[in-house]
């Protein structure tokens, strides 16, 4: 064993005293560690009681045990606040609230791209197939083959041996290696006697100057800069102006001469020619008028929509047009009411029916004011007209700075319609001109009432064919309004004056038959049929609540309805019992809502029932309740008003005071 080898395992290996040696001095020099250092903790420090301040609060245990939560808040500290700017909504300056809070502590823009994403996966594939088609490597020459071969056999020789065993071995290698470099260099010497085939040349790839994946870029992305930009308040100007009754006529006037001449100059208008040229003869045709695209596409809009609620109410329609209760049969003389269409409006949910009339040309058609009873709560109104041909929607609808209070239709002009406003006005809407607007509409220069219009009625015109109509005031005016703005007071001169009621008349109404004959309802629950002739009631009947609104029929002189507060409607035939209703139903089934208006259909056998929450009801009338004369064998009965006007007076006659004038 060589020297050096020996002195490397001495070390390595070591003595039996050595060890000993090295034991007891590691034992020592623990010894003098912990004598020198004291005992510490588990955590290292030292045992030793810490320093303490003399204001050091001692705290309980419970407050030691104490949990103290801190709320963090995605709010920046270094934001501005109090920021202000001016706002040219309100001309005014105001603090802005809304400031970004978002802090960029770090951000980074880079090139890579993930190896396991799209693009990783085509840029690998790309490089995949570039070094398939690359040229493959040369092989090396023989002679550099051979001379590696003896460099590496004389590296081995050149390497020492531990032993001599270790050394015959690399004898026997290298001669081994020296053979086969013998066998290489001949194998060499054969192949140069042979010509080599010339190198192949790879074809160089042409790069796609277009094709910008295959090279690496940076894109520079711009910085995000905030931008305010403020200027000037718009500049505004105060001005005011007089304008008087006169100037107001004068524009008027100058503008129906502007729409005049404009009329006239459409109707002098060439008639439009053309010639066609193919055939030689001359052909001429007129023009149509203009008429607008819009109103084509309303009015066959409107026709759709007819049918198709004609189709969804089909069997109400059936039930009006058909139905008969044959219950009446087993009643004796009462009857029913069959409950039809129910028409409500959006906009009127909020709106009492103040008023309902029936146009006297168009059956279907009737008009509904809507407004306030309550004093305290007035507002805006609404006028509807409403058609049982489309009971989803109004065709006309007109909406009022006050509440609606009466309205009435001309008689002999069914477009114009009279209306009474709660603010003493009143109105002329003529449904021939589209507008939102009233045609004529009073004001305080023309006399208007300083109290609510609780009704108006036309009247026949008069000797200058002049439209006229009366208006009756809570002011204690009666006035008669022409359609040329002038007025005609009526304030002191009245015929008659009658006791009727203890408490507010909420509706009069003539007999449709005797011109002698009216009737009244008021709030102290009662209804009363008058003969003008006399002082007192001829029929008086307690219904038990407030009575809303009563109307006469018009079929039948003896036939009335009344509704009441409390939601039902009374319908009485004196003919047939002069002591009760023949029928007494409930309309309105919701609570805290009232009937307040209703209305006999001039042809059908229905009426329409108002309510305080804007809701107008149909309901059909049963047989009982609508019945006439039956025909005798060999007899025609007689359908005339006069018949009708003697079937009440008979009923008069009987009730009538003794000494009382009497009809003649």
């Amino acid at each position: 064993m060589p020297p050096k080898a020996a002195d490397k395992r001495r070390q390595g290996q070591g003595g039996p005293s050595g060890g000993k040696a090295g034991k007891a001095g590691k034992a020592g020099r623990k010894k003098r560690d912990e004598g020198d250092f004291p005992e510490t903790g588990e955590d290292g420090l030292s045992a030793r009681a810490a320093a303490r301040s003399p204001d050091h609060l001692e705290l309980p245990e419970a407050e030691l045990k104490k949990e103290v939560t801190r709320t963090l808040t995605a709010n920046n500290p270094h934001v501005p606040r109090d920021i202000v700017r001016f706002s040219f909504k309100e001309r005014a300056y105001k603090i802005v609230d809304d400031m970004d809070q978002t802090a960029v502590h770090f951000t980074l823009n880079g090139y890579l791209i993930h190896k396991d994403s799209d693009e990783g996966r085509r840029q690998s594939i790309r490089s995949s197939t570039e070094e398939e088609k690359a040229p493959v490597e040369e092989e090396k020459a023989p002679e550099e083959a051979s001379a590696e071969a003896t460099e590496e056999a004389e590296t081995k020789e050149e390497e020492p041996t531990g032993d001599a065993e270790a050394a015959e071995e690399g004898e026997r290698e290298g001669e081994g290696e020296e053979a086969q470099a013998a066998e290489a260099a001949q194998a060499a010497e054969a192949e140069e006697a042979e010509e080599p085939p010339p190198p192949k040349t790879p074809e160089k790839k042409l790069p796609n100057r277009f094709n910008f994946i295959e090279r690496g870029s940076i894109t520079y992305h711009n910085p995000l800069r905030e931008k305010g930009l403020q200027t000037d308040p718009a500049p505004f100007e105060t001005f005011s102006d007089n304008v008087n009754q006169w100037y107001i006529y004068d524009t008027y006037m100058e503008e129906l001469e502007r729409m005049e001449k404009a009329k006239e100059k459409e109707k002098t208008k060439p008639v439009a020619k053309k010639e066609e040229k193919k055939t030689g003869r001359k052909l001429s045709y007129v023009e149509p008028p203009h008429v607008d695209s819009l109103s084509k596409v309303a009015k066959a809009a409107k026709i759709a929509e007819r049918m198709v609620n004609l189709n969804t109410f089909d069997d109400i329609a059936q039930d009006f047009k058909y139905f008969e209760d044959a219950s009446d049969e087993f009643r004796g003389q009462e009857g029913t009411l069959l409950p039809l269409w129910k028409f409500q409006y959006e906009k009127t949910k909020k709106l009492a029916v103040t008023a309902i009339s029936w146009n006297p040309k168009y059956k279907d058609l009737f008009a509904v004011g809507f407004g306030s009873y309550d004093f305290m709560k007035q507002g805006h109104g609404m006028l509807l007209l409403y058609t049982l041909k489309n009971p989803s929607f109004p065709e006309y609808s007109f909406s009022s700075e006050s509440g609606v209070m009466c309205l009435d239709f001309h008689s002999d002009h069914p477009h114009l319609l009279a209306v009474g406003f709660y603010d003493g006005n009143v109105a002329i809407y003529n449904l021939r001109k589209a507008g939102s607007q009233p045609s004529y509409k009073s004001s305080a220069m023309s006399g208007k009432h300083t109290e609510p219009v609780w009704q108006v009625k036309w009247q026949k015109d008069d000797m200058d064919n002049n439209s006229n109509f009366f208006s009756v005031s809570s002011d204690g005016r009666i006035v008669s309004w022409t359609l040329v703005k002038c007025s005609k007071s009526y304030s002191s001169q009245f015929l008659d004056v009658f006791e009727a009621h203890h408490m507010t008349v909420d509706s009069v109404s003539w007999n449709p038959f005797h011109l002698k004959v009216f009737i009244s309802c008021s709030s102290d629950w009662t209804v009363k049929i008058w003969d003008h002739t006399i002082k007192t009631p001829m029929f008086v009947y307690d219904l038990g609540t407030a009575v809303g609104d009563v109307a006469w029929s018009p079929y039948s002189s003896t036939v009335f309805a009344a509704v009441t507060i409390d939601g039902q409607a009374h319908v009485f035939d004196l003919n047939i019992n002069k002591l009760e209703p023949l029928c007494t139903q409930l309309v309105v089934t919701r609570k805290k809502n009232k009937t307040t208006h209703v209305q006999f259909n001039p042809v059908y056998p229905i009426i329409i029932v108002g309510d305080e929450r804007g809701l107008i009801t149909c309901l059909k009338l049963s047989p009982n309740l609508r019945k006439k004369p039956k025909q005798k064998k060999g007899q025609e009965v007689k359908r005339s008003p006069e018949e009708e006007m003697a079937k009440l007076e008979k009923l008069l006659s009987v009730v009538r005071e003794p000494g009382s004038k009497k009809e003649k």
